[in-house]
């Protein structure tokens, strides 16, 4: 199947998941994974009628970036784990950045866009399975709050909400219960109503079990593999 067909697939399947939850599918925005891919594929999916990227890698999106410089109205996002010394890059590259982990990368973020004059839109990482091998803040930790009370003193950065890659499991619905750990971390984080914080937005699912995490509140949800096929390897 083209990128095309398959990016059609991808859409028929978000809208009966959202109906299935009650929802309306536009309120679930597709996230187009495009790292590692070449930029005429990334071309093929906005002509497919995507707007949103995810990238994980600065300097791969860098290489890039040229190439697709003329796609108007694309927004870049950052989706893997930041480097502080990669910050200032990050800031000039994107336009928002999904995988806020600490204070110091926030307030890195923050300098580097302040001093470029424009806002990032961020969201904080949560490592919801506890696994050593993945970044985020672990929920309910002292990083996090320091992150969620800091929130106000950042006058670049745009605190959307959170975002999470849960544990891999073969089935799908075994990412059901960490994905609705997410959404109650958010809601109890929302109803503190903290200055500066907000927590309109749930950033969890990919081509694996994207229609469970939109069943249980995702706002984006993150497709690579379903959208551009198997992966090439960087």
């Amino acid at each position: 199947m083209s990128i095309a067909e398959n990016v059609s697939a991808v859409r028929e399947r978000i809208a009966a998941a959202a109906l299935r939850a009650g929802r309306q599918a536009a309120d679930v925005m597709l996230m187009a994974v495009s790292k590692t891919q070449p930029a005429e594929k990334i071309r093929e999916a906005y002509g497919a009628g995507l707007r949103v990227f995810g990238e994980n890698r600065v300097q791969e999106f860098f290489v890039k970036a040229p190439a697709v410089a003329d796609l108007h109205h694309a927004e870049w996002h950052m989706i893997g784990h930041l480097q502080t010394n990669k910050a200032a890059k990050t800031a000039e590259l994107f336009s928002a950045v999904d995988s806020v982990d600490s204070l110091k990368v926030a307030e890195k973020l923050d300098a580097a866009a302040r001093s470029l004059g424009k806002k990032l839109e961020v969201l904080i990482e949560i490592n919801v399975g506890g696994e050593a091998a993945k970044s985020g803040v672990p929920p309910d930790s002292p990083a996090l709050e320091e992150i969620l009370i800091a929130a106000p003193r950042f006058e670049s950065l745009v605190f959307r909400g959170l975002m999470t890659v849960p544990p891999f499991t073969d089935d799908p619905e075994g990412a059901r219960p960490y994905f609705r750990k997410l959404r109650e971390l958010r809601d109890t984080i929302a109803a503190r109503r903290l200055p500066a914080l907000a927590m309109d937005e749930l950033s969890m699912g990919m081509s694996h079990d994207f229609e469970i995490a939109i069943e249980e509140g995702s706002t984006c949800v993150r497709v690579g593999t379903a959208i551009f096929g198997e992966r090439i390897k960087a």
